[in-house]
């Protein structure tokens, strides 16, 4: 080795200690945030995917219980209903997806190009509410609303038109799932697009109004482009979460014996099976499942996004 080299190594060293006495404190504001991701979000994805292998036993615990390879896995596609749950799980998670994505881009460009400011932080604060409202009080609105003694039916007996009895109905499930899904998370949903919109330079739009741009232009020359990146990035992680996307508190709030047909989803059955009948690690099986998928979804959309549109989240 020679003396340039050795210099050059030792200056390294001088350099690389100054840095970190330069920014020990940082480092050591480090070590909480460190020690969570790895107790509370490393080491379950770990359990989660020796649980999936293992044949699971309290007594045994995760690392001593006996290993059964893919045997949860065939379990799992081998059952009878996989194919009906795997079939209403992507219906529900595509309306889902659909409804938390296309809708709040439209009603945050609606609240950003509002003329009263006042005005729209009132509507802002008024859409915001429900997202607040837990599954259970959200349900027991739409029972008050729909029941066959709900405020609907009374509004038909007064206008002399037959009542319907709403929850009960197969054909009703799916319109309930998104109208809920829709009221309860349509205004929150647009708080990443406002942030959004708040960043593109106003000078564009006055440029645009002086070259006699309409609104329908300005949105599509101006708006969309700005905030391009954001709608990737979010449609990315959604579509990521497609089979997680369909809610499973709301689904078994909402899921009755007339509807079960199409309300069985993958979360309903993983907590039938697992936490009913304590098949624990056939309930970590299928969350694997549903990981793998979403990651895949995940790599597939950006590297779309990338291609077509120039912009992905990596």
């Amino acid at each position: 080795m020679t003396a340039s080299v050795r210099a050059e190594k030792e200056a390294r060293k001088q350099i690389l200690k100054r840095q970190l006495r330069r920014y020990l404190p940082l480092y050591i504001l480090l070590i909480p945030p460190l020690i969570y991701l790895i107790v509370l979000r490393f080491y379950p994805m770990v359990a989660q995917v020796v649980i999936s292998f293992s044949d699971y036993k309290i007594k045994g615990g995760i690392w001593n219980s006996p290993k059964v390879g893919f045997a949860n896995f065939q379990k799992l596609f081998s059952s009878a209903s996989f194919t009906q749950i795997m079939i209403n799980t992507i219906r529900i998670s595509v309306i889902n997806l659909l409804l938390g994505f296309l809708p709040p881009i439209v009603l945050a460009i609606a609240l950003f190009d509002m003329v009263s400011q006042k005005a729209s932080r009132v509507c802002q604060n008024l859409l915001y509410i429900p997202h607040f409202f837990s599954w259970v009080v959200v349900y027991n609105i739409t029972v008050a609303l729909l029941q066959p003694t709900g405020y609907l039916n009374g509004v038909l007996a007064a206008l002399g038109l037959p009542q319907q009895n709403w929850m009960m109905k197969v054909s009703g499930f799916l319109p309930i799932i998104a109208g809920t899904s829709l009221w309860k998370e349509l205004g929150w949903g647009t708080i990443i697009y406002m942030a959004a919109l708040t960043s593109i330079d106003t000078q564009l739009y006055e440029a645009a109004k002086i070259d006699g741009a309409g609104p329908i232009q300005r949105i599509r020359y101006i708006t969309l482009p700005g905030i391009l990146p954001v709608v990737v990035f979010v449609l990315t992680m959604s579509l990521g979460q497609i089979f997680s996307a369909a809610n499973t508190e709301q689904v078994l709030l909402f899921q009755g014996a007339a509807n079960y047909s199409v309300s069985d989803t993958i979360g309903t059955w993983v907590y039938r099976q697992g936490l009913g009948k304590f098949e624990y690690s056939l309930g970590s099986a299928v969350d694997m499942f549903q990981s793998l998928i979403g990651l895949a979804l995940v790599l597939i959309c950006n590297k779309a996004a990338n291609k077509t549109a120039g912009v992905g989240i990596w």
